[in-house]
């Protein structure tokens, strides 16, 4: 049994603030993966350079899949390995770790640990989690077991069974964990057809995507301790918007490209590339078909849906679709004169409406902001391409890049020093979220004071 002094992992963060610490913990791993990345067995044949295996290193921990070189072929199997486990740290979330371990040997959980638990889920597991914890380490692995099995039968018809398992391994970790790395050079094309592997990687990427919280909620649906209509207003939310987005995805690429980029594919493939890429820009990154060949029309609507991302508490990035239906909610209730923002017949707290624009403001700006330096430092692509090309182009990535997606253009391997240092800072604010990072920076400051009010016209 660990004493109560010693039951603590990270002991040096445990005087910071909880967002500090997370965000210094995540730095510390990705510095420790760069640093292994950039070992000769790491590489197939010449080294890394440093900064490459930063940017391999930040996308890995970071789930955002976003590649300077092939992953299939330029990393060794150590090298593959150390990206392996960067996933599973990242998308789980370091804190996670750590405190499992202690609750695993010490069997509870310190106040210290309680505050990096909560901070690393938004808040989300309070009053749980030493039960939420235990699910969460289960259900991933489960989840990544079933998933595995299903890819090793297909993965099995076309490799080596041993090469077939450790791919099937891979793919299913790097899909739960919305990672989007593929050992395949060309991701998941060549599986466009086979629908065993798309709603396979489909399902990891939405199981994983939904949160750790709505998987604690739907495990006591299945167990029969509470039915759906007692679920938590968060589930229910988390629920509706996934599936309005992934059939809202579906609809509008299917439609956008029938009678283009899809044109000369089967029925069957059509329906599968349409609902893959789909689900796959809630911050997954596989594809299974060339996104630089889609109409501006699907690539809009994949930028908006790598913008929203995933949900709270989960593997993936973006603002999340929480906070996405609390500003649709926020519009409507300004829109019908409403005294209360609600959903579901449910008011929803003003500090609650405040957090989702702050965060979707945040976010924005950054965009804007890192948009700006792109397009400054990215002269040598912006020579090549046309101008509004390579607009679009750095949009995507940097949309990508802090949605913690991993699609892209074609334009990474491409990208400068400065660029790559840029993308790599884009995917660590995706991955600690807005909120951390802004707590983090500038702290919080509770005050009793308030001050006369007066009128703004706006609008």
């Amino acid at each position: 049994m660990l004493s109560k002094q010693d039951a603590h992992i990270f002991r040096p963060f445990r005087n910071l603030k909880p967002e500090v610490s997370l965000a210094l913990s995540f730095s510390l791993v990705i510095l420790i993966g760069a640093i292994l990345l950039t070992l000769p067995i790491s590489a197939t044949n010449e080294c890394a350079t440093f900064v490459d295996a930063l940017f391999t290193a930040a996308s890995a921990t970071c789930v955002t899949g976003l590649a300077v070189v092939d992953t299939g072929t330029f990393w060794s199997l150590f090298g593959q390995i150390v990206i392996l486990m960067l996933i599973q740290i990242g998308g789980l979330g370091i804190m996670t770790f750590s405190t499992f371990f202690v609750y695993l040997f010490a069997r509870r959980l310190s106040f210290w640990n309680r505050e990096m638990l909560e901070s690393s889920f938004a808040g989300a597991a309070k009053g749980h989690l030493a039960h939420l914890l235990l699910t969460i380490i289960l259900s991933t692995l489960t989840l990544e077991a079933i998933g595995a099995c299903f890819l090793t039968l297909r993965f099995a018809s076309i490799l080596p069974i041993n090469k077939a398992i450790y791919f099937a391994v891979f793919h299913s970790v790097s899909a739960f964990c919305n990672a989007g790395f593929s050992l395949f050079s060309n991701n998941l094309a060549d599986f466009q057809g086979d629908v065993v592997v798309n709603l396979t990687i489909i399902s990891l990427i939405v199981l994983g995507g939904v949160g750790f919280w709505v998987l604690f909620d739907l495990k006591n649906i299945i167990r029969k301790k509470r039915n759906i209509h007692s679920t938590s207003l968060h589930t229910r939310v988390v629920l509706l918007m996934t599936a309005f987005l992934i059939i809202t995805g579906f609809a509008i690429i299917l439609l956008g490209e029938w009678q283009y980029s899809f044109k000369e594919l089967p029925l069957l493939n059509k329906l599968l590339a349409a609902l893959f890429q789909s689900v796959t820009p809630r911050t997954a990154g596989f594809n299974t078909i060339d996104i630089s060949a889609l109409s501006n029309s699907s690539i809009f609507i994949i930028i908006f849906l790598m913008f929203i991302g995933a949900s709270p508490g989960s593997t993936g990035g973006g603002i999340k679709t929480s906070t996405f239906a609390i500003m649709l909610a926020t519009i409507s209730a300004h829109l019908h004169n409403q005294r209360q923002v609600q959903i579901f017949k449910r008011g929803i707290p003003d500090l609650v409406i405040s957090k989702a624009i702050s965060i979707t403001f945040f976010v924005m700006v950054t965009l804007i902001i890192f948009c700006f330096a792109l397009l400054l430092t990215e002269q040598q692509i912006t020579a090549e391409v046309h101008h509004h090309t390579v607009l679009i182009e750095i949009i995507f990535e940097a949309v990508s890049a802090i949605g913690t997606v991993g699609l892209s253009l074609g334009i990474t391997p491409d990208l400068s020093v400065a660029g790559k240092v840029l993308i790599t800072l884009l995917m660590f604010i995706g991955r600690i979220g807005a909120t951390t990072l802004m707590l983090a920076i500038i702290g919080s400051k509770n005050t009793k004071i308030r001050f006369a009010e007066d009128n703004v016209w706006v609008g």
